[in-house]
C-alpha cells in the first residue's frame, strides 16, 4: 500500500518542485521586464501556481497525512517532513498566492505608464523574500521523503542499526 502513495507522493513533489523552478527561470531571463512582459510573467507565475504547484502541494499534503494518519507512519522523518510542508503550505497560501493576483495587477496597471511602478518592485521584493525562505524547509522536506532517516535512536535500535 504505501509503494503506490510514496510514487503519488513523487508526482505531487515534480508538480510543485517543477512549478517553483519554472517560476525561478522566467523570473531570471527576464530581469528587468516592461510592463507588458512582467503582466505575462505573472500571469504565467499565476496559472503555473494553479495548475502545478498547489495541486503538487496538495498531492504531497494528502499523501504524507494518509501515511501519519491512516498507515501510522509516526517515524521522526515523517513528522520533520510534515513540519517543513506545514511551513511549505503557510507561506504558499498566506503569502505567495495571494501576491500573485496583486502582482498581475499592479504590472497591467503600470502598462500605461510605460514603467513599473514602486509598488510592484516592494510587493515583487516581499514575493521573493517569502519564495527564498522556502528553500530550507523544501531541501529538509525532499530529504526527509527520500531518504527517511532513522532520526532517533529508538529507531535506530529497531532496524538493527544503531551504533
Amino acid at each position: 500500500m504505501k509503494k503506490p502513495l510514496y510514487f503519488i507522493a513523487e508526482i505531487g513533489t515534480i508538480m510543485y518542485v517543477g512549478g517553483i523552478l519554472s517560476h525561478i527561470v522566467i523570473g531570471a531571463i527576464n530581469p528587468h521586464p516592461t510592463p507588458e512582459t512582467a503582466a505575462f510573467i505573472y500571469s504565467y507565475k499565476l496559472q503555473s501556481a494553479y495548475i502545478l504547484i498547489l495541486p503538487g502541494l496538495g498531492l504531497k499534503i494528502l499523501i504524507d497525512l494518509i501515511l501519519f494518519f491512516g498507515l501510522g507512519e509516526r517515524a521522526w522523518w515523517m513528522r520533520i517532513k510534515l513540519a517543513m510542508t506545514a511551513f511549505l503550505t503557510v507561506n504558499a497560501f498566506v503569502f505567495l498566492v495571494p501576491m500573485m493576483p496583486q502582482l498581475l495587477e499592479l504590472a497591467q496597471a503600470s502598462v500605461p505608464d510605460g514603467k513599473l511602478s514602486e509598488a510592484f518592485h516592494v510587493l515583487e521584493g516581499k514575493e521573493k523574500m517569502v519564495g527564498m525562505s522556502n528553500i530550507i524547509p523544501l531541501i529538509t522536506e525532499m530529504l526527509m521523503g527520500a531518504f527517511k532517516p532513522r532520526l532517533s535512536k529508538a529507531e535506530r535500535m529497531r532496524s538493527g542499526s544503531a551504533t
